[in-house]
């Protein structure tokens, strides 16, 4: 009788492919970690898939100065368990510089991530960055391939983007490209708490429930904070209440969802329930704008 793998290993399997793959054909490989529950999975992944070896290539955050504190702190902390390399691009420190302008006080920085990465890249001469994006996450990022070829300046052209039969991937690239490479594209929301339950895997303790004081924008239930404070000219007050996050990005982007879910367990039951994707339902940047993600991409985003 075949041995048939379940459909959590199968995932794992292609995600170790993937990064073999990336490991084989690039001189230069990064992977960007920002502490977030996928770039989690994908760290435990790409550490999976080069052992015995100790990680060998850096990992990439590109730090808006609006992060979590939680999500920071978890970062450093596994960064330091691999013993890996970090480098951080700094927004604050770009738009000090006058590289990027500042779009104000409690305003995503999201965009301004875009010039800082792609300086990053050219100083440190990385041809290919892995990255933690889902086909699930939202509509421009179902349109991207598993290694998405990117030009000099960090941009993505769906009309030059390869194909990927019989899961053959091609890294190759002039002078100045790079390839963005998302070992996780066919994984859904469910399929990563799924693997951090099977795997054991920490997370920063947002994504479960908790109380935080929060306030409620545009139906959103935003965390309260120096970086994001309420406006009582339009009636928002701050208040406590039971949330965790789905997602974990610039606090001034990222609103939480009212939840009871303390454990890995209860997260799964939930997002079970759940018709909406995380994006969707908590990213201020994307409910907005159908074409929001896919212009960010265009521009070099991640």
């Amino acid at each position: 009788m075949p041995y048939r793998l379940s459909h959590l290993a199968a995932l794992e399997a292609e995600a170790i492919s993937i990064v073999r793959e990336t490991v084989a054909q690039c001189e230069r490989p990064a992977l960007l970690f920002s502490g977030g529950k996928d770039s989690a999975v994908l760290l435990h992944v790409a550490v999976k898939a080069i052992w015995p070896q100790r990680l060998f290539f850096p990992l990439v955050h590109v730090d808006t100065g609006h992060n979590f504190p939680e999500a920071i702190a978890f970062r450093d902390r596994r960064v330091a368990e691999c013993e890996a390399e970090l480098v951080v691009g700094s927004v604050p420190d770009a738009i000090a510089a006058g590289r990027v302008a500042d779009p104000g006080p409690g305003v995503s920085r999201n965009r301004a991530q875009t010039p800082v990465l792609v300086d990053l890249i050219a100083e440190r001469g990385f041809d290919a960055l892995f990255g933690g994006a889902r086909r699930d996450e939202e509509k421009a990022r179902a349109k991207e391939r598993v290694f998405s070829l990117r030009d000099s300046f960090g941009q993505w052209d769906p009309r030059r983007q390869r194909p990927e039969v019989w899961n053959l991937y091609n890294a190759r690239h002039n002078p100045g490209e790079h390839v963005r490479v998302f070992p996780l594209s066919n994984w859904t929301e469910l399929d990563v708490w799924h693997y951090v339950a099977a795997e054991r895997l920490e997370l920063p303790s947002i994504y479960l429930a908790h109380e935080r004081e929060v306030f409620r924008r545009a139906g959103l239930l935003m965390a309260a904070s120096d970086i994001v404070t309420p406006d009582p000219a339009v009636g928002e007050e701050v208040f406590t209440a039971s949330v965790r996050f789905r997602t974990v990005g610039d606090m001034t982007c990222t609103a939480a969802v009212a939840s009871q879910a303390a454990t890995v367990e209860q997260v799964i039951a939930e997002i079970a329930r759940s018709r909406v994707s995380e994006r969707g339902e908590t990213r201020v940047d994307d409910r907005f704008s159908e074409s929001a993600m896919e212009l960010r991409k265009r521009e070099g985003y991640f």
